[in-house]
């Protein structure tokens, strides 16, 4: 299958690629080239249709993201690493004779340069800047800048060995001894080839079926036009199940599409009154229908007007959308929490679910009004859940609180589950 990569870089990077691009087999290549990193995110609004978008760093990778997060479209960069920061340092010690401890270095990650120097016995500590954390923007490139500059003029560097082309550029411009980070050919094929990889993994991926199950729970005019919107959207029509309840089939990249770009708030926003929408995915259409009408339950569940949830093939259900994206399991493969499930009579959902409050609550002891509130379910079926754990010795009331002054206490509670326990 051939595949067409939007490759975002420097001149000087696409001058590495280029001339290799023809052992890339079924890959097209796309170059957009920028003279300062900043630029990658004016490129992506002028990119063409194509399969994947690979930054030639970090940098233009993170300085894009804004608008990157708005494309359907998957993305990565290249990956830095040890090997290049060695052949890097190899090629100015033999070239210029200078020493590894009187470079100065920016790059993504600090850790590859001080295991560079304990593996090869080098005991001075190198004079390296970290960027892994760094919010981009220009005015932090002329933190790196600073940082080499400094360096040179206090004696302690005798050169710049820069990640960034465009600080290689302006260190250059002001006299100070540098050299670029080695873009090593092998280094960009492979990563190129990954990408192939993960490209063909989207489009497998996007290709599964989806279906979107929306329940009204009153009758009013306009839900129809509302429905054409949404269909429109997710490239689809909407069939009638029966008086209240719609399906449209579409595709699980359909659907992650308008997920992603937040269009699906929107969409749902205008739809008056109270909805119940579930999202299934599968590799059948009935497998799909039958998750969405699954995660359509716990919409109508849900206290919320407005929300939904999405069921996978695996039995993953995410939601509830648009508050929270809270992810539980409904597989129960785990032999103690058959075993569990069993004894106390609750289904893989609830068991799963309450397992996942005891990992996130911030203390070992609660309420039933804490569980309640995470469940989205009454007090009254939370107390019934609470009951089972008790009496099968999974949960014990190890105390009571009064929160007010009249009525009765109310019972403090805490988990005897496994702490190995999950989904």
């Amino acid at each position: 299958m051939m595949i067409k990569i939007a490759v975002v870089g420097s001149k000087e990077f696409m001058e590495t690629l280029l001339p290799v691009a023809h052992k890339l087999e079924e890959i097209e290549i796309d170059p957009y080239i920028y003279l300062h990193p900043a630029e990658s995110s004016e490129l992506l609004k002028r990119l063409k249709p194509c399969d994947f978008i690979f930054f030639s760093g970090a940098l233009p990778y993170y300085m894009a993201k804004e608008i990157r997060e708005q494309l359907r479209i998957p993305s990565t960069y290249l990956q830095q690493d040890e090997t290049t920061v060695v052949s890097s340092i190899l090629s100015v010690m033999y070239h210029q004779g200078i020493q590894p401890h009187n470079i100065s270095i920016d790059l993504v990650d600090r850790s590859f340069i001080t295991n560079v120097f304990h593996d090869i016995g080098i005991k001075e500590s190198p004079q390296v800047f970290d960027y892994e954390n760094m919010l981009w923007s220009k005015d932090e490139i002329k933190r790196v800048i600073d940082f080499h500059v400094t360096k040179h003029r206090s004696g302690e560097a005798h050169l710049a060995l820069t990640s960034i082309h465009a600080v290689y550029d302006e260190l250059q411009k002001i006299g100070i001894p540098s050299e670029r980070m080695i873009d090593l050919k092998q280094s960009i094929i492979n990563g190129l080839k990954d990408a192939k990889i993960k490209a063909e993994l989207a489009k497998s991926h996007s290709a599964t079926v989806g279906a979107c199950m929306i329940s009204s729970l009153e009758l009013r005019e306009g839900l129809l036009e509302q429905l054409d919107v949404i269909s429109k959207e997710l490239r689809g029509s909407f069939k009638k199940v029966d008086e209240m309840t719609f399906i449209l089939y579409t595709t699980r990249g359909d659907i992650e599409s308008i997920i992603k770009t937040n269009m699906i708030n929107n969409l749902f926003a205008s739809i008056k009154g109270t909805i119940a929408i579930g999202f299934g995915y599968g590799k059948t259409v009935k497998e799909a229908e039958q998750n969405a009408k699954i995660a359509q339950s716990f919409a109508k569940n849900n206290p919320i007007d407005h929300c939904f949830y999405i069921l996978t093939s695996d039995k993953e259900l995410f939601g509830p959308f648009p508050k929270e994206q809270r992810v539980q399991s409904l597989k129960n493969e785990n032999p103690e929490l058959m075993k569990i499930a069993k004894e106390t009579k609750l289904s893989p959902a609830n068991l799963s679910k309450i397992i996942q409050f005891s990992q996130s609550h911030p203390s070992l002891k609660f309420t039933a009004a804490d569980l309640s509130e995470y469940l989205q379910v009454t007090r009254r079926s939370t107390e019934r859940l609470l009951k089972k754990l008790v009496d099968y010795g999974y949960a014990h009331i190890c105390g009571e609180e009064m929160p007010y002054q009249q009525g009765r206490p109310r019972a403090i509670y805490e988990m005897n589950l496994p702490v190995s326990l999950s989904f």
